[in-house]
């Protein structure tokens, strides 16, 4: 990196982390480490986390609407496709080399980190639309396309070896029907509908109390992550705290590449690295108690919850965004 770029970069990092964004989630973590009885009620986040997706599809969709469909949106969600079933192949031979994990344990950490973050996601366009950077609305699309793909290399895997795991009904509706995917294809889809003008209707709702709404998810995220570490410090080898670090910069540097292969300008690269950096703790630990319960969710909720969500929030995002500029010039 030249002189400029390290100060562009640490001005970045700096303003990140002073952010109410990341603060928020800080704040969640001490208190959950310094064992406060601060309690965020479990319906209002549920009704957060549903207000977070439907608002990001719609924008996503609004702004599909009023681009148009190219070429360009069929390029990346077929990347984001192949980055989702690729990746946890790579974290399974990973971990295999990093850590004592068994088979089956590692297979089902594998798939996190193949899906995404979409809290990880939306806070990546928090800092773009701060650096006054474009990206692309159908972005969304692509997150939405790379819930699934992950699940099902995770499985496959898993089947390779002696489990007696099986692909059923029960749990093809549990990947392909998961909360989170259902509201972000569905809000993404009326957002098409309706475009700018139907989006103004509803804008005082769905765009001014955003990243507020935010702030509080993330402050439910970090008194998560803070008690997930909190009990779970004895399976956090130093081999899995390597992985839970690493393996996120490999996913962004996959990402780069298949983002630079199609062309995305610099804030839809960004974008996609950010997916592929981000590890799943909504949709893939939903799947892994149906298809996998023996797999222990103490050591793949606090591998991407505690570990890579923080990293990505904290030094990820800057270091990814300084990436994709130096890559696209941009």
């Amino acid at each position: 990196m030249t002189g400029n770029a390290v100060d562009d970069f640490l001005t970045l990092a700096i303003t990140n982390l002073s952010s109410p964004l990341i603060l928020s989630f800080v704040l969640g973590v001490c208190a959950a480490l310094g064992r406060s009885d601060l309690v965020f009620p479990e319906a209002a986040a549920k009704a957060l986390s549903i207000y977070l997706l439907f608002a990001i599809g719609m924008k996503g969709g609004v702004s599909v609407a009023d681009h148009g469909v190219d070429m360009r949106l069929g390029a990346a969600i077929m990347a984001g496709i192949i980055l989702s079933a690729a990746l946890p192949l790579i974290a399974f031979k990973l971990l295999g080399v990093m850590t004592a994990l068994d088979r089956t344990n590692a297979a089902a950490v594998a798939a996190h980190y193949g899906s995404i973050s979409i809290v990880t996601f939306v806070a990546g366009t928090s800092v773009l639309e701060s650096a006054g950077i474009a990206s692309d609305g159908f972005m969304v699309a692509v997150a939405a396309a790379m819930e699934a793909p992950a699940i099902l290399s995770a499985l496959w895997l898993i089947s390779r070896g002696d489990s007696e795991t099986r692909m059923d009904a029960t749990l093809w509706r549990e990947i392909m029907l998961n909360g989170s995917i259902v509201l972000l294809v569905g809000a993404f889809a009326i957002g098409m509908i309706v475009g700018k003008e139907g989006m103004a209707d509803v804008e005082s709702f769905f765009v001014s109390p955003f990243k507020g709404a935010l702030c509080l998810f993330l402050l439910d995220m970090g008194l998560v992550a803070g008690r997930g570490l909190r009990r779970s410090r004895d399976v956090l080898t130093l081999g899995l705290l390597g992985f839970g670090f690493l393996m996120p910069l490999i996913g962004s540097a996959a990402g780069a590449a298949l983002g630079l292969l199609i062309g995305l300008p610099t804030g839809s690269l960004f974008l996609l690295m950010v997916l592929s950096a981000s590890a799943s703790y909504i949709a893939v630990p939903a799947a892994m108690r149906v298809a996998v319960p023996e797999a222990d969710p103490g050591i793949y909720l606090t591998l991407s919850l505690g570990i890579t969500f923080p990293f990505n929030l904290t030094l990820g995002l800057p270091i990814y965004l300084a990436l994709a500029t130096l890559l696209t010039g941009g």
